[in-house]
């Protein structure tokens, strides 16, 4: 009976996952980070080569001329975040949607972005130290990290409302068949490209001139951040990791939920984090993409290293030896997926729990560490590919206590797996019996 209600409620919750999973705008915004992610992975080197590497061999003027290395790298990549998002959000979009052109809706999500943003900055002289403002000029202060959510809002919207406008007939231009492609496909999204800049730029001058703001400004204060503090608070942060974690005990990857909720939180604060040590300053933000890496997930989403090292310390059972031996070396570069469907975990009952709280040991011990003073928030974003032990020297430019941090993690994590690893070969076992007296 109890199995059987188990069964209905993951069966509803499937379905409602899969639906998550597969909605447009999310699946969307997924791929574009997915494929803006080797920037931000660029930007982690550079600031591990500038603050790390390069203090080794020089100092002093020497030290700050070869700084450049890194600091135009960082102007390239962290300091113009939504100027990568928003197009890529658009192009993948419009994509999923099947809109027949879009490269257009990419160049206009651009456009778009640069319409809300301020019509003067205030910058400070270097030379008086006073603040000044500033027409015809953008900051990368504007066009970095602060301005993701922006980027994010106005790629989704642009997009939403240029496509709209492009299925109303009387907004097409034919040209005929006589003219070539190129020139065709451009008129005939002229006057939908028309109309969704000048409805973005009213929006951007009755922000600026009766609100005296504009779009970036706004969302940050009434979005972002308020996202950013419950998503990235402990307490927000593990209750949506499990609940990933749950899907994929269910078959459904877990990036439906965490790729969805709180990767682009956690990337602003890897950015910010790194920007604010390339800078010379103290990163600040202690939950970030390499939290993930180096405390909640090493071996792959629910610290299945420790399951991995948990089975071949304290389980005789072949089977499951066998899966593990054959997992073990993915498993070392953050890929379980032959543990997770191979041992399985996927509606194992007995390993759901330690599957989906393994990550809280991890991210407690790893906040409580950093919240403590014991070590620094995480400032160099690695590959979430890079291995245990590597993954935390690399990703605190060398601090050795991180390493130390994460042999706890994982001992710690490994205890926890054993029970009910042995509960779940009893589980097998008998299964087993039953199979052969059936048979």
């Amino acid at each position: 009976m109890r199995e059987s209600k188990f069964k209905k409620f993951a069966d509803k919750f499937t379905e409602f996952a899969v639906k998550v999973g597969n909605q447009v705008h999310l699946r969307s915004l997924r791929d574009a980070f997915a494929t803006i992610m080797p920037l931000f992975i660029l930007a982690g080197l550079a600031v591990l080569v500038n603050n790390v590497i390069f203090p080794f061999f020089f100092k002093g003027d020497m030290l700050t001329k070869f700084q450049a290395f890194g600091n135009v790298i960082n102007n390239g990549t962290l300091n113009i975040a939504s100027l990568l998002i928003a197009p890529m959000i658009a192009y993948f979009l419009s994509r999923n949607k099947k809109f027949d052109n879009p490269i257009s809706a990419a160049v206009l999500a651009i456009s778009a972005l640069f319409i809300m943003m301020a019509l003067s900055n205030v910058v400070t002289d270097p030379n008086t130290k006073k603040e000044i403002t500033l027409s015809g000029i953008l900051t990368f202060d504007e066009l970095g990290t602060k301005a993701m959510f922006a980027g994010i809002i106005v790629g989704l919207f642009s997009t939403e409302l240029y496509m709209h406008l492009s299925k109303v007939k009387a907004l097409k231009i034919n040209l005929g068949s006589q003219v070539p492609p190129a020139v065709g496909k451009s008129f005939s999204v002229m006057l939908p490209m028309i109309f969704t800049l000048s409805i973005f730029a009213i929006i951007s001058a009755v922000l600026a001139s009766v609100f005296n703001t504009n779009l970036i400004v706004l969302i940050s204060k009434l979005v972002q951040e308020p996202l950013r503090n419950v998503n990235t608070s402990l307490l927000g942060f593990c209750l949506i990791y499990s609940t990933g974690n749950f899907l994929f005990t269910l078959g459904i990857h877990q990036t439906v939920i965490n790729g969805s909720l709180l990767d682009p939180l956690l990337l602003v604060n890897m950015n910010e984090n790194m920007a604010a040590v390339n800078a010379g300053k103290a990163a600040k933000h202690i939950i970030n993409s390499d939290f993930v890496t180096v405390y909640t997930q090493m071996g792959g989403t629910g610290g299945t290293i420790a399951l991995i090292l948990a089975v071949l310390v304290f389980i005789k059972y072949s089977p499951y030896r066998k899966v593990i031996k054959l997992a073990a070396t993915p498993g070392l570069f953050e890929i379980n997926e032959p543990i997770i469907f191979g041992l399985p975990i996927v509606f194992n009952i007995p390993m759901i729990i330690p599957f989906v709280f393994s990550p809280v040991i991890g991210a407690v011990i790893g906040y409580s560490a950093t919240a403590i003073g014991f070590v620094k928030p995480l400032s160099v974003l690695v590959p979430w590919t890079t291995p245990p032990l590597i993954s935390g020297f690399l990703a605190s430019q060398g601090d050795l206590k991180v390493v130390f941090l994460q042999i706890v993690i994982i001992v710690i994590t490994c205890l926890f797996y054993v029970p009910f690893l042995k509960i779940s070969v009893n589980v097998a076992k008998k299964q087993a019996q039953l199979q052969e007296k059936m048979n």
